[in-house]
């Protein structure tokens, strides 16, 4: 046995190891050349690859409730990013029983066996699954493939499991001596999250690595982020780790008020004691249930503008000392930029987006054109002017609604209201008199589905009001929406005249009842019209597709 002392900044860590293993020497030197654990992990990731057979070397680190992968020699970019559950895969099965696995071959075909998403065109032969334990428990995992077969004797595997034993010293010995220091280990905690956060071009990620890290490195009970929504005045939860739904479905708070709301309008960072003994603080309920007491508060600055906040919460009697209050706030300004080169990347993919939906559309209102230019029922250049432009404002309304909710899917009953608004102002002659309903889910859609729908429902509306109502002067016109396991049912019913006796719609339908057939048939639906119990029934059935 050899002792080993690791020094990190004032602490100083003796770790025993036992020397057995080849590729020994080159572990220890990982050890004490990492300036940081992930650092180490890569380091110790490569020497286990350099002393084996393998191709590929990944070691997965035991969190709450998942594994993390930490160090990959095929696939860095997934670090810290993919996360399994602890009995998934191979991974899991070793870390949930202790034991080591090894396959020789087929490793893809184990029943436990699971592919990182993203990397499904690799191939697994053989296959050695080694957990890292501490003291008899797991606390993680190293996983060796490689794409060829993979003869292991009773010595490689005992060769195997010597290296992951020594890697796994030096990772525990590291991960005390890194715990035992002060100043020094926040900077490196600092330093671990501002990396992570600077590699992500994604909003929602990046919260979410922030409150997961911080909660990680800092030891915090509760992490959270909250964005200002300047349009309400009001900071919205946007990113937590904690598992508990209460806590997730937490309100929006509005500026001044509480804690979260003082900070963003002070800008400047706040400490409580004892949560429960503040008076200005919302949720003491929920802060007695999870066992929350000291609390810090940090705003999300950029520019001397505030544009969030960061709240840490412990389980006990924290000081928050000047450098951890430091490092906390070095790490908020760190965030914020990350923030808002997300935001500028959504801005710009927006307008991409933007460019690609109006070229799709003059497309689309291109054809219609030229149908119309096929059909010659018009009696004059105004109805024919009357029927584009109709169609070109059913297009609009869903650009409309996309321009006040979210960038990629629009609600159909949102879509519904829209269109009735519109026939109500302009096309109801002055001498009937109707009344629309709508019913239903608002039954959100992607962008294409949503303009297809959009120019299907403008038609039905058209033809109930045109075509329902050229002898009775009085009805209701009915929308109604339903949702069933992803199949979208749509019917626009009218109350008015009903339809001439063997009506067939494939064969006696005119231009817009065509349009409706074209595009029904284009989103893969399935689309008629016929009277029932007393009313004319326009239905669509098509089903919903996600969000593009």
């Amino acid at each position: 046995m050899r002792l080993v002392q690791h020094r990190l900044a004032d602490a100083t860590v003796y770790t025993r190891i036992m020397p057995s293993a080849p590729g020994f020497d080159a572990l220890l030197a990982a050890m004490e050349r990492a300036r940081s654990e992930d650092e180490l992990l890569a380091e110790l990731a490569n020497v286990l690859l350099a002393h084996t057979e393998a191709e590929v070397c990944d070691v997965l680190i035991g969190e709450p409730g998942s594994l993390v992968l930490r160090a990959s020699t095929l696939a860095p970019e997934y670090n810290v990013r993919l996360r399994i559950g602890r009995s998934v895969g191979v991974a899991g099965l070793a870390f949930q029983t202790g034991a080591p696995i090894f396959l020789t071959k087929d490793a893809e075909r184990h029943p436990s066996y699971a592919k990182y998403p993203g990397l499904e065109d690799t191939h697994t032969e053989g296959l050695a699954v080694v957990p890292m334990e501490r003291e008899r428990e797991p606390c993680g995992v190293v996983l060796l493939r490689r794409s060829s077969h993979w003869k292991f004797t009773a010595a490689e595997k005992r060769r195997v499991q010597q290296l992951v034993a020594v890697a796994t010293q030096c990772y525990l010995g590291y991960r005390n001596a890194y715990e035992a220091g002060t100043q020094s280990n926040r900077l490196g905690a600092l330093s671990e999250v501002s990396k992570t956060l600077s590699a992500s071009p994604y909003l929602e990620e990046i919260l979410q690595l922030l409150v997961n890290l911080t909660a990680q490195q800092f030891n915090y009970a509760v992490c959270t982020v909250r964005l200002l929504d300047e349009a309400r005045g009001e900071l919205v939860l946007r990113a937590t780790q904690s598992q508990a739904k209460a806590y997730q479905r937490k309100r929006a708070i509005k500026l001044g008020e509480s804690i979260a709301g003082r900070v963003i309008q002070a800008g400047r960072t706040i400490i409580v004691p004892d949560v429960l003994l503040e008076e200005d603080y919302i949720g003491h309920d929920l802060a007695v249930e999870q066992g929350l007491k000291s609390m810090i508060c940090v705003p999300l600055t950029m520019q001397g503008k505030s544009v969030g906040v960061l709240t840490c919460y412990t389980t006990h009697d924290h000081d928050f000392p000047p450098d951890e209050v430091k490092a906390l706030e070095t790490l908020a300004k760190q965030a914020a930029l990350s923030i808002e080169h997300a935001k500028l990347q959504v801005r710009t993919t927006l307008m991409q987006e933007m460019h690609h939906r109006v070229k799709n559309n003059l497309q689309q209102v291109a054809s219609l054109l030229r149908l119309q230019l096929r059909h010659s029922r018009y009696k004059s250049l105004e109805e024919a002017l009357n029927d584009t432009l109709s169609r070109i404002l059913a297009i609009s309304a869903v650009h409309e609604l996309l321009s006040r909710e979210d960038l990629d899917h629009v609600g159909l009953r949102s879509i519904g209201e829209a269109l009735v608004q519109h026939q109500q102002r302009s096309l109801i002659l002055p001498d009937r008199t109707l009344r629309f309903e709508i019913r239903g889910a608002d039954v959100h859609l992607g962008t294409a589905q949503a303009t297809q729908v959009a120019l299907i429902l403008n038609e039905l509306i058209l033809n109930a009001v045109e075509h329902g109502f050229r002898v009775t002067r009085e009805g209701e016109v009915h929308i109604n929406i339903e949702e069933n396991d992803g199949e979208v049912g749509l019917w626009v019913s009218n109350s008015g005249d009903p339809l001439p006796e063997g009506f067939d719609a494939a064969h006696q339908s005119h231009l817009g009842l065509q349009i409706v057939d074209n595009l029904a048939r284009a989103l893969g639906g399935r689309f008629k019209l016929e009277n029932r119990l007393g009313w004319a029934v326009a239905e669509l059935l098509f089903a919903r597709l996600g969000s593009e």
